[in-house]
């Protein structure tokens, strides 16, 4: 049987492909005297957008399709980048502290600092930005994993994780390395939020 010919009996109802915006499908008809499985693809072109079906038969059974892809942006509401992340913290000129004076972050000061209803800073990281906030936190100091990266934490990517292990050497942090042995280290800040730093390469 060509391609062609399994065509008009797996697909009888062409037209309910090229109303439907689904990015899933199913159809059943009955389909009898096939002996092997045929894999074949209808492509339908809408408005620009790709809609890619792939039927498998089998013989003596009812169709049904395993797969349906579509390429379209019914859901592409626009994702850019990760704006911030929000930190909190016990108190902001302690952490002011660590993430200026040891990491060497730099205050947003076009931010809005002054009209929310608790304190806060933001900082730059790269062109996003880390928002630390003084409010209770509600993780516990105690009894969090040693390493950072089994606890939830931030990642920044930096170019030399040499050169930050020495920082943190001289200030007396602690810190552990990747357990997979690629260039990262962790760390804490005074509210013992963990940190992760990655090594990129330069572009």
């Amino acid at each position: 049987m060509s391609d062609s010919s399994a065509m008009a009996i797996l697909l009888p109802s062409t037209s309910a492909l090229l109303s439907h915006k689904a990015s899933h499908v199913c159809i059943s008809p009955r389909v009898a005297n096939i002996q092997v499985r045929k894999n074949i693809i209808k492509r339908v072109f809408e408005n620009g957008n790709t809609l890619r079906h792939r039927v498998m038969t089998k013989a003596q059974t009812s169709l049904e399709a395993v797969t349906a892809e579509s390429i379209d942006d019914q859901n592409d509401f626009g994702v850019v980048n990760l704006h911030h992340v929000g930190i909190l913290c016990e108190n902001l000129e302690r952490s002011l502290d660590f993430y200026q004076n040891i990491l060497g972050l730099k205050i947003n000061e076009a931010r809005p600092h002054d009209k929310l209803p608790y304190r806060g800073a933001w900082l730059w990281v790269g062109s996003e930005m880390i928002h630390l906030m003084e409010l209770p936190n509600p993780d516990p100091y105690t009894g969090r994993p040693e390493h950072g990266g089994r606890d939830r934490h931030t990642c920044i990517a930096i170019r030399d994780v040499l050169k930050l292990k020495a920082i943190l050497d001289k200030a007396g942090i602690p810190y552990t390395l990747s357990r997979s042995g690629r260039p990262a280290i962790f760390t804490r800040d005074p509210d013992t939020n963990a940190l992760e730093f990655t090594q990129i390469d330069s572009p």
